[in-house]
């Protein structure tokens, strides 16, 4: 059961594009914890999905990390079959998983503990994939090999699958060049105004402010690639 000591609210996040509209319900608790609250690269990859919705329909969608879940909330609202996957040694992360699926009537959506880095059960039987997303998923540098580990082994698993991407540039030396080469993956730069991403407030938010925000396609490099 989750520890109530800290500070609970939910946020509104409304996507729109001409006639079409879609708002979904994140609760939020202000806690330490990094998986309890919405931070600026959700909003980001979540207008993302928003511009790709017609692609979504029937696909089936797991997201890395997803602790509230936003990117894959908007993802199974726009019908995405969703997987949801936060660190398996977390519980109150796959518990806020569970709550923005109760939150925005999302019933048939599977929660999974998943640790990066590790082959897990869970990992192996997953079923096909269309899609992997990960909001900020590259935020300590000493996760950024399992983080890519993980992804490495879902792609071979599903070759024609893409990992969409954000992260919030928090320091020019980091980077994952090197690891990519390492475990055969491609990258391709997404530019943020390709997709009405490149303003401070999105979705009716505060976020993601002004934070410094990339958006990345990767794909299992190919003998072409």
């Amino acid at each position: 059961m989750m520890d109530h000591s800290g500070v609970e609210t939910t946020k509104v996040f409304t996507f729109e594009e001409k006639e079409n509209t879609l708002s979904v319900s994140i609760p939020e608790v202000l806690d330490p914890q990094y998986g309890m609250y919405v931070w600026p690269c959700a909003v980001v990859l979540a207008q993302y999905l928003w511009s790709r919705r017609e692609e979504l329909r029937d696909k089936t969608v797991l997201e890395l990390g997803a602790g509230v879940s936003l990117p894959g909330v908007v993802a199974a609202s726009c019908g995405a079959k969703l997987i949801l996957s936060d660190d398996a040694n977390r519980p109150p992360c796959l518990l806020n998983c569970r709550r923005s699926c109760e939150a925005n009537g999302l019933s048939d959506v599977r929660v999974v503990g998943l640790t990066w880095g590790e082959v897990s059960p869970d990992l192996v039987l997953l079923p096909k994939l269309d899609f992997i997303l990960g909001s900020d998923v590259f935020y300590e540098p000493d996760d950024f090999e399992d983080v890519l580990v993980t992804v490495a082994f879902l792609l071979r698993k599903n070759p024609t699958a893409q990992f969409w991407t954000t992260y919030q540039e928090r320091s020019a030396d980091w980077s994952i060049d090197s690891l990519l080469r390492r475990w055969k993956l491609n990258c391709v730069d997404v530019r943020l105004e390709s997709f009405n991403a490149d303003e401070p407030q999105l979705a009716g938010s505060t976020l993601p402010g002004r934070h410094s925000i990339q958006m990345m396609i990767i794909t299992l490099k190919t003998d072409s690639a």
